[in-house]
């Protein structure tokens, strides 16, 4: 019975797994331990404290095993996340680190730690790539765990929920929603998080609806108040009336008739009515990730981020460590290509014996391939790697953060370098493999003519293209409101990049976050692109959406896409001429 005293109110977050659930809230007080103090260790008793530090990091990794032995069967693809926090509580960073703290500081395990950990945190997030950034959360849930063994706080345990529920949390790391028992939990709301977070990821696979980064949800949602959630728009609706309730009841229904037959047609090649085919290609960062790609749909990976080998160790890791993780990749997906991004990190973030300098501007500094052109040591191992593994299946090379001529005359001479060396050695690999490069500065858009006859492709970035033209820090909520790719200037640069690629006989790509959402891809089909690069989970939805589509009319589309001076009247245009479609497809399909 709903109570008609209270007010329908709408709290607005980040839709991280798409979906609509009804019901009531659950309130799960997960804040983290609060480290009251800091005391000090005599000198004879610090072996002590190192110990019940290592005995508190054992059950934590204990408890991260057993989880991941329990795991049912829709997590079992996932199960690198846990594994991937397994590794990380004996990483140098952070096991060793705390290590240190302890025994040089002479101070107790729970501040070595908390003292660790917020470094660390402030190292992941002013790293620019908005999924690095979200390694953060890793980092502090990791913590999280230990922290409950060295205060010996009693953990929740969300698989002892009894009945049908929205779980509401403060956070709720991987090891928590891996708990998730589906019979049970409908969806759930965080304060924390975004939607390339671990937990999102999982949501995903779980293919439960779920909001996150709501900040004070915690605060305003009570136990067993009604709440809807809806993780396609990111709203979650407390105390909705009888009206609100019927409106969702049926949105809910005609959105699960919509999923269950982007699934059945996952596998259909993305044709336009009139004939034009569109690859639709799946962006990953870990080896067992290639299996979403592939249960959702995907013609192949059009970008492998290698960051995470860097991030995940004390030490830069091996040609022979890399080749082994490119080779994991190739030959699930083979004959499928395989798109492998060089490394793309801020130069002191990429391991931590060489945090000795700090930069301002983490995003402008030494990162992606002026880093690995000054450290033509670390850039040649990788390549060595990848051009090895390219004599396994159909790879091609993706140089980030080009702003240059000069970058890639330099990257091609080292390609050249290495392949000569591993030529003399008499190593298997494959030369004549395709590199092309990212298209995320302004400068490579100006550019985009003289680079395009230097290389064999270009991929657009959407997130940094748009972060750097139009001069938004889209972390901060004062101007975030401002990044749209719908922007005429951008548009208009993507335009630029795709005719001088078409002219110069080569094509474009796209592997940012436009890419990902169905109500764009009359503009990007229209602009010309010839590949989109996406989440996993968005294959489906993309690939029905350019089934929609016709050419000829997309083409008389964007004409008066090309005339208009706003944002606003670009996405007023596409809602006139495709709404319906995309509001039919969804609720009608």
């Amino acid at each position: 019975m709903l109570d008609t005293n209270v007010i329908e109110l709408t709290l607005n977050g980040i839709g991280a797994s798409p979906g609509i659930c009804i019901g009531k809230a659950y309130l799960v007080d997960n804040e983290g331990v609060d480290v009251v103090r800091k005391y000090f260790i005599e000198k004879e008793n610090l072996r002590h404290e190192t110990k019940r530090f290592k005995a508190a990091v054992k059950k934590a990794r204990d408890e991260l095993k057993l989880i991941i032995k329990n795991s049912n069967e829709e997590l079992l693809q996932q199960s690198y996340i846990l594994e991937t926090h397994v590794v990380m509580l004996k990483d140098k960073m952070l096991y060793g680190k705390t290590i240190d703290t302890i025994e040089d500081e002479g101070i107790n395990a729970e501040w070595a730690l908390k003292k660790v950990v917020s470094n660390l945190k402030s190292m992941f997030q002013n790293m620019s790539d908005p999924y690095l950034k979200e390694r953060a959360a890793d980092i502090v849930q990791v913590s999280d765990l230990v922290m409950e063994k060295l205060v010996g706080a009693e953990a929740f345990n969300i698989a002892d929920i009894c009945k049908r529920v929205i779980l509401i949390a403060y956070d709720l790391s991987p090891a928590k929603a891996s708990q998730i028992q589906l019979e049970k939990i409908k969806g759930f709301v965080t304060n924390c998080g975004g939607r390339s977070s671990h937990t999102g990821i999982i949501a995903r696979t779980l293919e439960i609806p779920a909001v996150l980064g709501l900040d004070n949800a915690t605060e305003i949602i009570k136990n067993d108040d009604i709440i809807i959630v809806d993780g396609t728009t990111g709203a979650v609706i407390v105390h909705p009336t009888e009206e609100t309730l019927v409106k969702y009841e049926e949105r809910k229904i005609k959105y699960e008739e919509y999923r269950a037959a982007l699934a059945r047609k996952s596998h259909l090649v993305a044709e336009t009515t009139d004939g034009f085919q569109l690859p639709v290609m799946g962006n990953i960062e870990l080896p067992e990730e290639v299996v979403s790609v592939i249960d959702h749909g995907g013609d192949g990976i059009g970008l492998y981020r290698t960051e995470f080998q860097y991030l995940n160790s004390s030490v830069f890791p091996s040609e022979e460590e890399l080749f082994n993780k490119y080779l994991e990749v190739v030959e699930v997906i083979t004959p499928k290509p395989v798109t492998i991004r060089t490394l793309d990190i801020n130069g002191d973030n990429a391991i931590a014996q060489v945090s000795n300098y700090d930069e301002a501007y983490p995003a402008l500094g030494l990162r992606a391939i002026r880093y690995c052109l000054q450290n033509p040591g670390v850039f040649k191992t990788q390549i060595r790697a990848i051009l090895r593994v390219a004599a396994h299946g159909d790879v091609r090379i993706l140089i980030p953060m080009i702003s240059s001529y000069d970058e890639v005359c330099e990257t091609k001479r080292i390609l050249n370098e290495v392949a000569d060396s591993l030529d003399k050695e008499g190593a298997v690999f494959n030369r004549d493999v395709a590199v092309g490069i990212m298209i995320e500065v302004p400068s490579a858009v100006t550019m985009a003519d003289v680079l395009a006859e230097n290389v064999d492709f270009f991929s657009i970035g959407t997130n940094d293209l748009i972060q750097y033209s139009l001069a938004i820090d889209r972390e901060n909520s004062s101007v975030a409101y401002l990044y749209n790719p719908l922007h005429p200037a951008i548009i208009r640069s993507i335009k630029h990049v795709a005719d001088m690629a078409h002219e110069k006989g080569i094509k474009v790509f796209m592997c940012g976050e436009m890419a990902s959402d169905p109500i764009y891809m009359p503009i990007l089909l229209g602009l010309g692109l010839d590949e989109l690069s996406m989440n996993p989970q968005s294959i489906p939805a993309v690939k029905s959406m350019v089934r929609s589509l016709n050419m000829g009319e997309i083409k008389l589309f964007m004409q008066d896409v090309l005339k208009q001076t706003s944002a606003t009247s670009v996405m007023k245009l596409v809602q006139d001429t495709y709404g319906s479609i995309i509001y039919n497809k969804i609720y009608h399909e």
